[in-house]
């Protein structure tokens, strides 16, 4: 059998690429400590930062600075952490994103150093076994949950209890599904293999990640415009903390590493479901119950409680509309002109999409301070119905909008 992929030049006889001497285990363990390792040192510089800026080193020593570094990392990673008695589960989406975002760029380096190694395109294609990719990524995760270890137990108090399991069960899914899919994208297996899988395949997996990004960005786009549009508020509480100007700087800072979890909330909101902020609240675009509230200045996006506009009822066609706006550009990209095609690939898509947004409402929230606070979340059951049942449809009604204007085309064309 030939190989699918057109295969480089042979190399000269007895040439060995410099790449495969380098020891891939080493190569890889090296690249597993350096993507958790990186996003760490910029949780203790942050902390570090706002520990001078809130008192100038006053109160308390840099050693207590750094633990709570490594805690928001740590958090970051599910690992929840107990306040003065209270357990704090809600993971701070954003340093979750940089981690991955950081395990992926660092991954496809490892790939590419390892590219090395193992047989080549044409080898491969002929069915011959390569290990590189699997053995890479074990070493890869060694590292990962290695960083993590040893930051629990330099970082973890009797007080504060941080999860050991959770933690390295978070680090071994960020290392594998990030890092593994980076080394083989970096090297080169990847586009061997996915040159293996049906088209239709892979253009549902490009309609899902088309979907959930312009779900997710009408998410964004509503919390943002809610929160301008009451900022006074905002502006009110932060008034009434009588906080400096270091801690108001480190306030802001807080609440941007929040606004991803707002995102997920808002698309909640927006789907029907709601969320919740307390025990027995519920925002959504048919009732909101809430009661007293922290004083945090993100909250200045919520509507008030009471009566519902009957204009919010029509928020719930924004995730249909962006899923099917998803779904058409994705097809725009890997066009057909057969009408099944087209409705499989953006139902699946959505179908997809919709999954992972259940996940996300899963990890949004979870217990943020005491008493009512214990419950703060998506309802993420119902979500995770009303995101496969809208995002299914508004996939399938792209899928179908764009195949009839490429047919159309085509015929013009013709």
């Amino acid at each position: 059998m030939t190989s699918l992929l057109s295969a480089p030049e042979r190399a000269p006889e007895g040439w060995v690429d410099p790449r495969s001497r380098r020891p891939l285990a080493l190569l890889s363990l090296a690249g597993g400590v350096a993507a958790a390792g990186s996003v760490l040192l910029t949780c203790l510089g942050l902390a570090v930062t706002g520990w001078f800026l809130t008192d100038a080193g006053a109160h308390g020593l840099p050693r207590d600075a750094l633990r709570v570094g490594a805690h928001g990392w740590l958090m970051a990673h599910g690992s929840g952490v107990s306040v003065r008695g209270t357990l704090v589960t809600v993971v701070p989406l954003l340093v979750t994103v940089l981690s991955a975002w950081a395990t992926w760029r660092i991954g496809q380096r490892v790939g590419q150093a390892v590219s090395g190694h193992g047989p080549d395109a044409d080898q491969i294609s002929d069915g011959e076994r390569d290990w590189t990719v699997p053995v890479s990524t074990f070493w890869f995760t060694a590292g990962y949950v290695a960083v993590a270890t040893v930051t629990l137990a330099l970082a973890a108090t009797p007080a504060t209890q941080p999860s050991g399991p959770r933690t390295v069960a978070w680090s071994v899914a960020l290392a594998v599904l990030a890092g593994g899919s980076a080394i083989a994208v970096g090297s080169g297996r990847a586009a061997i293999w996915s040159a293996m899988l049906p088209g239709n395949l892979r253009a549902t997996a490009a309609a899902c990640r088309a979907v959930l990004r312009s779900v997710l960005l009408a998410a964004l786009v509503v919390f943002l415009t809610a929160l301008l549009l009451d900022v006074a508020t905002a502006v009110n509480v932060l008034a009434s903390l009588q906080l400096g100007t270091g801690e108001a700087v480190v306030m802001a800072l807080v609440a941007v590493l929040l606004v991803p979890n707002a995102t997920v909330f808002s698309a909640a909101y927006l789907l029907g479901p709601g969320f919740t902020v307390g025990t027995q609240t519920l925002v959504s675009p048919t009732l909101v119950v809430t009661g007293p509230l922290p004083a945090v200045p993100l909250l200045a996006a919520l509507p008030d409680s009471g009566a519902v506009p009957a204009w919010a009822v029509g928020l719930v066609a924004i995730p249909p509309v962006a899923a099917a706006v998803g779904a058409a550009l994705a097809q725009r990209r890997r066009p057909t002109l057969r009408w099944e095609e087209g409705a499989l690939r953006g139902c699946a898509g959505g179908v997809a999409a919709g999954l992972l947004l259940g996940w996300l409402a899963t990890v949004a929230g979870g217990a943020a301070g005491p008493g009512r606070l214990q419950v703060v979340g998506p309802l993420s059951s119902d979500v995770l119905v009303h995101a496969i049942t809208s995002l299914g449809i508004g996939g399938l009604v792209g899928g179908l909008v764009m195949t009839g204007w490429q047919r159309r085309a085509a015929r013009a064309a013709a």
